[in-house]
């Protein structure tokens, strides 16, 4: 199918609500004046791609054939560039992109420059993931390239605050109590000298407004969002149909 521009494939359902958060959010900081004027979006949400996080901890099977799987779907229906929505799948975009032969954007190092924008001059970044995001040192070798610090919340509060708020989300539990949890590592956060936080797991930011309070947070899924705007988006009035000469505005509204 021919787009009036690229078109953009969501490789999600790690997990379906920060999904479905991200398209949301995509819509929304899309700076389209009509409907004509955004973006086209294909989606794969398969909430079957085995853990992330398991898989990297040696505790279960690789994500990696579900993730090809969707991956090759999407560029197949005409994606050019694809978005995934998860932190902590990013620990096998290389292998992906490689083998989809398609371009995805990089969460991570959108999340990090995105820290350095809202926190001008800060050079120690608090990190809240997942432990598999952690565990591959995702966070901490795209922050080195940068020359930033990147700082993890010590193991028991990873355990009993971070992880408990991740399972919270997914699981549809009690969200006022996983807010406090996330709140109270921002504070480790900012007790170990962060200057700046991101919410490197798109659940996260689903609970973040109290953390945010604490310190200057970045929100990883709108920093991903931002990267698809600035990469994939232009004018309503360059899009055909939208400005086209000889086309009337009242046209383009129908």
């Amino acid at each position: 199918m021919r787009w009036p521009r690229p078109a953009l494939g969501i490789l999600g359902g790690m997990g379906p609500l920060a999904t479905a958060d991200f398209y949301r959010r995509l819509i929304e900081r899309t700076p389209a004046v009509t409907d004509q004027g955004h973006l086209p979006v294909l989606m794969w949400a398969d909430p079957a791609v085995p853990d992330r996080t398991a898989a990297l901890l040696g505790e279960g099977p690789s994500p990696v054939p579900a993730l090809v799987e969707g991956a090759r779907w999407l560029k197949q229906a005409g994606a050019r560039y694809l978005a995934v929505p998860c932190n902590t799948a990013h620990a096998y975009v290389e292998q992906l992109s490689k083998a989809a032969g398609v371009e995805v954007l990089d969460m991570v190092k959108a999340a990090l420059a995105a820290a350095t924008e809202t926190a001008p001059g800060a050079k120690r970044v608090g990190i809240l993931a997942t432990r598999g995001t952690r565990l591959a040192g995702l966070y901490e070798r795209a922050g080195a390239r940068l020359g930033l610090d990147v700082i993890q919340v010590p193991a028991r509060v990873q355990r009993e605050y971070v992880d408990a708020a991740i399972r919270a989300v997914k699981g549809g539990a009690d969200l006022a109590a996983a807010e406090q949890w996330i709140a109270s590592a921002t504070e480790t956060l900012k007790g170990q000298g962060a200057q700046v936080a991101i919410a490197a797991c798109t659940e996260i930011p689903l609970v973040s407004g109290a953390a945010a309070r604490v310190l200057p947070l970045v929100d990883s899924t709108d920093a991903l969002v931002d990267a698809v705007v600035s990469r994939l988006w232009t004018p309503d009035e360059l899009v055909p149909g939208n400005g086209t000469p000889g086309v009337s505005s009242s046209a383009r509204t129908k």
